[in-house]
């Protein structure tokens, strides 16, 4: 029995998410090669692990769309949301006819984002839940073991596959719609952290967590009509994951606007107002978190 070819793997944008998933794919007996493609050169990925471990590696890093010279079996997309026009760039020399590109954003629209890019059969939506923190360069903190969840079938199983050795628990699912909108349930409610510029412990002050419950149940009611299976506790859900996370932790959206950079309003709060007004359900929290958000940069 032949043992199947290994696949090559291109990552765009080594970030905390890019670094952790490069890092661990560097180990998995399936890949053949590792390329990372960042803006700014870096030396190596060291990437400390849940339990202490340190995970290194030294794939090889470019910073230019022409240095790439052949396809690749995958391309994972690991940027930012919004940043889908600059991670676009790297797609024409990195796609081939057999290329598979993952994406692993925030939201739920992922294959509409890169569909103006390449065929949409081509593209893996990829629901990706990894704390994970970049102290510099190629240097992470992966905090917990996290999941990646993506659409049930042979792409899906041969993207799994590529994490048994890992940390990260990789599955697929025949409901990733379901899967998107519960992450975005909880992700909706982290405005709150951006637009007052507090850490987790917010959540306890007064107000606050019926803000959250009552945004969060606007996601609730726009994923069901977009066929998601979404159950009434998932407001208390999130709010209780928010009051028993720690009181200084601190989400992806107030890391960003901490740091002065772009935050992804649209991609969490926006097109829970954009897809309600598709079907007529009012989301005016969510909007007015996107709108306020968007004015801060």
């Amino acid at each position: 029995m032949t043992s199947p070819a290994k696949l090559s793997i291109a990552v765009v944008g080594p970030g905390a998410i890019g670094g952790t998933v490069a890092a661990w794919l560097s180990h998995s007996p399936l890949v053949s090669s590792v390329t990372l493609c960042a803006r700014t050169p870096l030396d190596r990925l060291v990437v400390e692990a849940p339990d202490g471990r340190l995970i290194e590696a030294s794939p090889r890093v470019v910073t230019d769309p022409a240095e790439i010279t052949a396809p690749v079996d995958w391309v994972l997309v690991a940027t930012k949301a919004y940043d889908v026009a600059a991670a676009s760039r790297w797609l024409a020399p990195l796609v081939g006819p057999n290329t598979h590109v993952a994406v692993l954003q925030n939201g739920v629209e992922h294959v509409e984002r890169f569909a103006p890019f390449v065929a949409r059969e081509r593209i893996v939506p990829v629901v990706v839940d990894i704390p994970a923190e970049r102290s510099a360069p190629g240097r992470i903190q992966h905090r917990r073991d996290g999941t990646i969840v993506v659409p049930a079938g042979e792409a899906g199983e041969t993207f799994v596959a590529l994490f048994a050795g890992s940390v990260i628990d990789a599955s697929t699912t025949g409901d990733l719609t379901t899967v998107a909108w519960t992450k975005l349930s909880l992700n909706c409610a982290g405005a709150v952290n951006a637009l007052t510029g507090l850490p987790g412990g917010v959540v306890r002050e007064a107000g606050v967590a019926a803000l959250m419950r009552a945004m969060v149940r606007e996601c609730v009611l726009v994923g069901r009509a977009e066929g998601a299976d979404l159950g009434d506790h998932i407001p208390d859900w999130v709010v209780e994951r928010a009051e028993t996370s720690p009181p200084d932790s601190v989400n992806s959206l107030l890391g960003d606007r901490l740091a002065g950079r772009s935050m992804e309003w649209d991609a969490r709060n926006g097109v829970i107002a954009r897809l309600g007004a598709v079907h007529g359900i009012a989301a005016p929290l969510n909007g007015m978190a996107a709108t306020l958000l968007s004015t801060m940069e």
